[in-house]
């Protein structure tokens, strides 16, 4: 399955009183690197909502390995896990800059859902920007 790698800085409002990343935070570098890979395959989340397509959350998790801290670089890697006609699971991985520790790894589930908020099968030209991405590597 194809891969994404996002690095991005730990900002101080990113960390709570003890000096630690605040553990909602790692649900927000979650939606980053999933926009990051979906972007790299050539979808756009606002492209896909103006044809009427939308990935409502219905799952998360995150386990919390070690602390992130004010100003570390960290690296958001993120891959589709499965793809199934009317969802998507992310999988995550939170790295240190220099990929020698794990700090979090988490996953997401999505429905496809239309305007109206029922279940809807993936869009045709995604499906196929998703298989073709993953056949690459």
């Amino acid at each position: 399955m194809k891969k994404n790698e996002t690095k991005i800085r730990v900002i101080y409002g990113d960390t709570d009183a003890m000096g630690i990343v605040y553990h909602a935070n790692y649900f927000r570098w979650f939606e980053i690197g999933r926009t990051e890979l979906l972007r790299e395959m050539g979808i756009v989340y606002a492209e896909l909502e103006s044809k009427g397509y939308y990935l409502p959350l219905t799952k998360s998790t995150c386990h919390y390995l070690a602390p992130a801290r004010y100003d570390d670089l960290i690296i958001i890697e993120t891959k589709i896990s499965y793809f199934r006609r009317a969802s998507i699971r992310f999988d995550y991985t939170i790295w240190d800059e220099n990929k020698e520790n794990i700090l979090a790894e988490g996953c997401t589930l999505h429905a496809f859902v239309g305007k109206e908020g029922k279940i809807v099968r993936a869009p045709g030209e995604l499906v196929e920007k998703i298989k073709g991405a993953n056949e690459q590597g």
